[in-house]
């Protein structure tokens, strides 16, 4: 199944959109962000499954792929955790589908589930 939920990254001072793309499909169970992730985000891989199992719902044992387009942009820090999520509950059928169309979702993850500001939310 295919979610996706609009988020940014910054850009010097610039906010620019993001789409997150989250595809959940049968396979070793394997979880990857692409799309010029930097370090803090592909980090975010932890920190979303901590998140989702603490929040009480089931981490899929399946192959999830969560594509940061447009892929020729670099993404930077732990603000793409909270889309990451969204997107990947609604792939799942736990939020139900479109859902989150016309949000912009932006938040680092604390290990529980609760959500921690980031910086360039004014931008």
């Amino acid at each position: 199944m295919l979610a996706s939920v609009r988020t940014f990254t910054l850009i010097g001072v610039e906010a620019r959109d993001v789409v997150v793309e989250v595809d959940v499909q049968s396979g070793l169970p394997s979880f990857s962000v692409v799309g010029l992730p930097d370090a803090a985000v592909r980090e975010s891989r932890e920190r979303v499954r901590a998140a989702v199992t603490n929040s009480g719902f089931d981490f899929p044992q399946n192959r999830i792929t969560a594509n940061l387009a447009p892929a020729d942009l670099r993404k930077g820090g732990p603000g793409f955790d909270l889309a990451i999520a969204a997107a990947l509950l609604e792939a799942r059928g736990e939020l139900p589908e479109g859902a989150l169309a016309g949000c912009a979702l932006a938040a680092e993850l604390a290990l529980d589930g609760r959500l921690r500001p980031i910086v360039g939310t004014l931008a």
